[in-house]
């Protein structure tokens, strides 16, 4: 008998054990924010709008797991789809931390992400030391002024690789004798000697000018090269007036008709790819990695794989010079402007997300000094090495990083730097040294032997002294324009959304079209911006650009 209880007493203990572990293990599962209760790491999800298939396994991304606690697990949008963030509000299913670019606007309307004001105040020292007198930028509006996001652009960003303007082979400026290209006029005579003179590249047709008008990419290589032709800075599709804030829908102005006249008489010359509105990207690196596409306008960061090909297979003269062409010698090129920090954009953390303290944290902590080295140049001995108290990549990463797209993918180098928070490539450490590789000096230095003799034959150091100074061109007092967050199913959407579209199809087919038909074809599309309102939408985009001074007061 004596031995049955005992039995029992046993079996009862472990029950008991049991259900207390069970119980000790439910509670820590339900505890918000209770990630001190385990040494593994945290995993947050993060939704990036500009994202791609990535493990956060590299060896940059095992030392910020080894640093923060925090291995990150992305998410992004299937082929670019632009109803990841409406189908995310629908499901109310939120990712940890997200990265919506324009769309934030509808996370905020729709409580999706929390505003991070006190978590700044609290625990926010890296990033008010980053951000300084221009921690107002973060701000969302002038009804509410609070902050809901960080990051995405650098603080202290000067402009020390020109992109987003026409790009020219460096053959072309060598075989022509170093000719000055600053207008429209002076681009097409230079792209139509050199193709008469070589027909073909390496066997095959060689192409004057190719755009990449197919997608979402025709406001980087058609639209955004017009305002710059036009002189204007870079607000997307806007024109606006710094001093006042007054913007116009660019498309309206006769500056930017001439560009697109133009790019129709560039098209009926033979000048101009006929594949340049249906082209897919793939296609278009393809042959401009081929070396036989003489001119591009785009942006450095969405043809790099292209440039990075031509250097690797030893077609260094077939890579590209920025030229600040425009549409005549009266207007200034914009292309070097500094925009100071612009905000808009950046990572919220969600309303629904179990681990806010340490989402904030770990957004704190990549803002650190600590964390920007890391970033940026990698791991002390394994990416660069520490030469007389300066850090120096070693030359095989820097080899990889100016030749092979998928170095930064593999490493971690340089990929976890936008868009999470960053200092910007002007931006030096405690002790004086750049922050990141990219500096002035640096990109000199990574310059291939045909741009550097190319930079001799016009006796310039850097690309950008051909460009008109940023002294001269100012600060903007109004940001960009295009990052301003416009509010979900306001009027100023709604008809953005439909100029946009209008326009993006009426002016391909003008481009396209019989050029004596081109006047007539541009009117139609005035008439019909009108008949949208588009009127209103000005009036609207100006009261928004005049209350974004006023929050940052700069009006």
């Amino acid at each position: 008998m004596k031995k049955q209880y005992n039995l029992l007493v046993a079996l009862f203990l472990v029950i008991f054990l049991a259900a207390c572990g069970n119980e000790s293990t439910n509670n820590t599962n339900t505890k918000d924010d209770d990630d001190s209760a385990t040494d593994e790491p945290i995993t947050l999800t993060l939704f990036n709008a500009d994202g791609e298939e990535k493990e956060f396994n590299d060896a940059v991304a095992q030392k910020i797991t080894e640093e923060t606690g925090v291995v990150l697990e992305f998410d992004y949008p299937v082929g670019g789809n632009e109803e990841a963030v409406p189908l995310m509000i629908a499901s109310g299913d939120y990712p940890d931390l997200i990265f919506a670019k324009g769309d934030i606007g509808k996370l905020i309307e729709a409580g999706a992400v929390i505003k991070l004001d006190d978590l700044i105040e609290e625990k926010g020292s890296n990033l008010k030391a980053m951000y300084g007198d221009q921690l107002d930028r973060l701000r969302h509006s002038l009804e509410d002024p609070s902050i809901y996001t960080v990051g995405t652009y650098g603080v202290d960003s000067p402009v020390w690789e020109p992109s987003g303007t026409f790009q020219v082979q460096l053959d072309v400026l060598r075989e022509l004798g170093y000719p000055e290209i600053k207008t429209l006029e002076d681009l097409e005579a230079a792209l139509t000697e050199y193709v008469e003179k070589y027909p073909e590249i390496d066997g095959q047709k060689t192409i004057p000018l190719s755009l990449l008008g197919s997608d979402w990419r025709w406001l980087i290589t058609v639209g955004d090269p017009a305002g710059f032709a036009a002189g204007l800075a870079g607000d997307g599709q806007w024109a606006v007036n710094d001093d006042t804030g007054e913007a116009t829908y660019k498309f309206l102005l006769p500056e930017i008709k001439q560009y697109f006249k133009w790019l129709n008489g560039m098209n009926a010359k033979g000048l101009l790819d006929q594949e340049s509105f249906t082209q897919t990207h793939d296609t278009y690196i393809s042959k401009l990695s081929s070396g036989r596409v003489l001119a591009i306008a785009d942006q450095n960061w969405n043809f790099g794989d292209a440039d990075m090909a031509l250097v690797a297979d030893g077609k260094e003269w077939r890579t590209y010079a920025p030229l600040p062409v425009t549409l005549g010698e009266e207007y200034v090129h914009q292309g070097i402007k500094n925009y100071g920090y612009t905000g808009g954009w950046g990572i919220a953390i969600s309303s629904t997300t179990e681990h806010q303290e340490k989402a904030f944290e770990f957004l704190d902590w990549m803002a650190s000094e600590e964390a920007q080295i890391l970033v940026n140049w990698g791991i002390e001995g394994v990416h660069y090495d520490v030469v007389d108290g300066e850090r120096k990549m070693k030359e095989e990463d820097r080899n990889r990083m100016n030749t092979d797209a998928n170095y930064g993918k593999e490493t971690g180098v340089g990929y976890y730097v936008y868009p999470f928070p960053q200092w910007g490539i002007g931006a030096v450490d405690s002790s004086g040294q750049p922050i990141t590789p990219n500096n002035e000096e640096q990109i000199i230095e990574n310059l291939n032997a045909a741009e550097k003799e190319v930079l001799s034959e016009y006796s310039m150091d850097n690309w950008t002294d051909w460009f008109p100074p940023a002294e001269e061109l100012g600060v903007s007092n109004h940001g960009q324009a295009f990052s301003y967050n416009i509010e979900a199913g306001s009027d100023l959407e709604i008809i953005m959304q439909k100029a946009d579209d209008l326009t993006e199809q009426r002016i391909t087919q003008a481009i396209l079209g019989d050029p004596a038909e081109f006047d007539q074809a541009w009117d139609s599309m005035l008439e019909e911006l009108e008949a949208m309102d588009i009127a209103r939408a000005n009036e609207l985009m100006t009261q928004k650009t005049q209350d974004i001074m006023e929050l940052w007061g700069t009006k």
